[in-house]
């Protein structure tokens, strides 16, 4: 890979700023200042920016405790994005589904399109888990209701899984994640959510996890990921 791409796609700057610095004499690769912007590096190889070494990452998976009010998309003209929230370094990284506006909680981000298309395909399985609470009591048939498939205008449901809290609180644990989903569901039993929080994406949980915060993911997470 080229020195100037490589700091490139790590956020050093744009190909133009980082152009000036390896011919100024900030960079070094392995010990030795290189000026050439096309000098060859590996992802393996020391590099070091005016003193702060700068590691080549290919894949980044990020998860985020999303907090209400964020949208997921990259930008918008009346909230602010999700990804402003993490301080990521490829500029690819990429939302894995969606959610509301006003629903918080477990939020993949990374740039790794592979795993964000299986993710998000139905085929794969991929449990959803919320935690719903409802203007209303709830039905005392509402596990049954939810076991079986639910029609609506432009899809049809797969069973969920119901767990009961109390009156007016529940989990519910779906695999396609349609637009305004969950709330169109209780919507079909009489009921108004309030308050849907993602508690689980597949095998991630938001325990620890304050709302706004997010790390990193282990090896073992991402290859259960890649398990579904």
């Amino acid at each position: 890979m080229r020195l100037d791409k490589y700091l490139a796609d790590m956020q050093i700057g744009t190909r133009s700023q980082v152009k000036k610095l390896i011919q100024k004499g900030f960079v070094q690769v392995n010990d030795e200042i290189i000026k050439k912007i096309d000098f060859k590096v590996n992802e393996d190889d020391i590099v070091v920016v005016d003193g702060m070494r700068v590691d080549y990452v290919s894949y980044e998976y990020y998860l985020l405790n999303k907090p209400a009010g964020f949208i997921c998309a990259t930008q918008d003209n009346r909230y602010p994005s999700v990804l402003e929230l993490i301080p990521y370094v490829r500029k690819d990284i990429a939302i894995v589904g969606r959610l509301d506006v006003d629903t918080q909680g477990a939020l993949l981000i990374t740039n790794d399109g592979q795993l964000n298309h299986k993710l998000l395909s139905l085929k794969h399985h991929v449990d959803k888990k919320y935690y719903v609470e409802v203007d209303s009591v709830l039905p005392e048939n509402a596990k049954e209701i939810f076991s079986q498939p639910m029609e609506f205008s432009d899809f049809t449901s797969q069973p969920a899984l119901y767990e009961d809290i109390d009156d007016t609180s529940c989990f519910i644990t779906i695999q396609e994640g349609k637009y305004h989903q969950v709330k169109r569901m209780f919507e079909q039993i009489g009921c108004t959510v309030t308050f849907l929080n993602r508690v689980q994406f597949g095998n991630l949980t938001i325990d620890g996890l304050e709302v706004g915060e997010y790390r990193e993911l282990t090896e073992e997470e991402i290859q259960q990921l890649y398990e579904y």
